[in-house]
């Protein structure tokens, strides 16, 4: 009517557009059967570590290989947690990239869900540790801070088929984002110490990289020199070499430079996600999670310890009021609503199931107590909170089982309608 205006009510997980959420399918499909490898790979190195054989699995991590010349003489378990882990921060660095420049998330409205969401999913976390552990134990603060998307999609994978797309991709945002403040946070304070030499001398590799790739250059024997020569420097400066991974990822263009066909971000993640969900996230978890848990009292010992208790507290306590908080504050300052159909408790669910900490935790973990005495104490809380958060999440998902079929089936017609298959069926 005239003299009237209508105001648009912003929505919270409202959906995404349809190339965007064709894309985010094909990652979901990835990771969750990288998701199956990584916990096939931590059960068997779990049960070994705990047979008459388990003096085996422990030599195997110690074995030595690599070029002693270049100090890069590593045992496997350090190849797994320094080498193989950049190739998933790799991934990693690029899918964030192209959410922020070619995919939804380059709105600022879009965005600032689930950036805020894993800002609060990391502080919160963190202060419940110390608030927990606190003392000598205080070194372990950022363990809790990571949501592990391999396991968290496998996971979601059994409980969540019919789950709106919306809420998938938010999960995996807020992943990838903690992910990357992960990231800082070893940079930043797991750093034992730094030779600023080799670390600038890391930036040329790095120039030449980005060189290449701005020039459309995609093959593996152009490319590969120039990024080891890059990792084995910021591995040398004392700096986490995983960061290496992100850097490369970071000077990747998005946009291709013809009209048509994927850009060099998109072409490399397609790349080398499968080897980072299939090969390089499940090796690394099975030189990680083989922990001896000292028969059947074992585990309860160790979780009486306050770093074990701060770290199951952080991952079943912290991460969702951390992240249900800042979501909320989000909604609550933007005067948003969950977009129809959707209620907090699916918020609350998702946010549970976030509390799956595994890969990244077991890395904090290991940087911030080695493998001496406390290797136990961390590992044994770490599997137990990941997957405590599992079956909780389990529960309050499947309470809205029916409501998310019918906005599944919805979600189906409409794409039907388009003549775009249904892409959120697990194959």
């Amino acid at each position: 009517m005239p003299g009237t205006t209508s105001t648009r009510v912003p929505r919270l997980f409202n959906r995404s557009t349809w190339p965007e959420a064709r894309r985010i399918a094909d990652i979901l499909r990835k990771e969750t059967i990288g998701g199956a490898l990584l916990l096939a790979a931590a059960l068997t190195a779990l049960i070994w570590a705990n047979s008459p054989w388990a003096q085996t699995y422990q030599d195997l991590r110690t074995i030595e290989v690599g070029p002693a010349a270049l100090h890069l003489n590593l045992d496997l378990a350090t190849w797994a947690a320094d080498g193989l882990l950049a190739i998933f921060f790799f991934v990693a660095g690029l899918e964030l990239k192209r959410e922020f420049v070619a995919g939804d998330l380059r709105d600022l409205r879009r965005a600032v869900v689930p950036v805020a969401a894993a800002v609060g999913g990391v502080a919160a976390p963190a202060l419940v540790y110390l608030a927990v552990a606190g003392g000598t134990a205080a070194k372990g603060w950022a363990i809790p801070t990571a949501t592990d998307i391999a396991f968290a999609l496998a996971v979601l994978a059994v409980i969540g088929r019919s789950l709106p797309d919306a809420l998938r991709t938010f999960l995996l945002t807020l992943a990838v984002v903690d992910d990357l403040i992960a990231i800082v946070i070893i940079a930043t304070f797991y750093t034992s110490h730094l030779s600023l030499l080799p670390l600038l001398a890391a930036a040329v590799p790095l120039a030449i990289f980005a060189v290449l790739v701005r020039r459309g250059v995609r093959a593996w024997w152009l490319l590969l020199p120039s990024a080891f020569a890059c990792w084995a420097l910021v591995h040398a400066s004392g700096v986490h070499a995983t960061v290496a991974g992100v850097l490369l990822a970071l000077t990747v263009p998005v946009l291709s430079r013809t009209a048509e066909g994927a850009g060099p971000a998109e072409h490399f993640e397609h790349r080398f996600r499968p080897l980072s969900a299939g090969v390089a996230v499940p090796v690394f978890a099975f030189f990680s999670a083989g922990v001896g848990l000292g028969g059947l009292g074992g585990p309860a010992g160790a979780l009486s310890d306050p770093v074990a208790m701060g770290i199951v507290a952080g991952l079943l306590v912290g991460k969702p009021v951390g992240i249900l908080a800042a979501t909320w504050l989000v909604a609550r300052f933007t005067r948003a609503t969950l977009d129809e159909g959707l209620a907090w408790i699916d918020m609350a669910g998702l946010a549970v199931l976030a509390g799956i900490g595994f890969t990244v935790s077991l890395l904090i973990g290991e940087l911030a107590f080695g493998t001496g005495e406390a290797d136990a104490r961390f590992k044994i809380a770490v599997l137990a909170g990941s997957l405590t958060a599992a079956l909780l999440a389990t529960v309050i998902l499947r309470l809205r089982a029916r409501v998310y079929r019918r906005i599944h089936r919805s979600e189906t017609a409409d794409s039907d309608h388009d003549g775009i298959p249904d892409l959120y069926q697990q194959p």
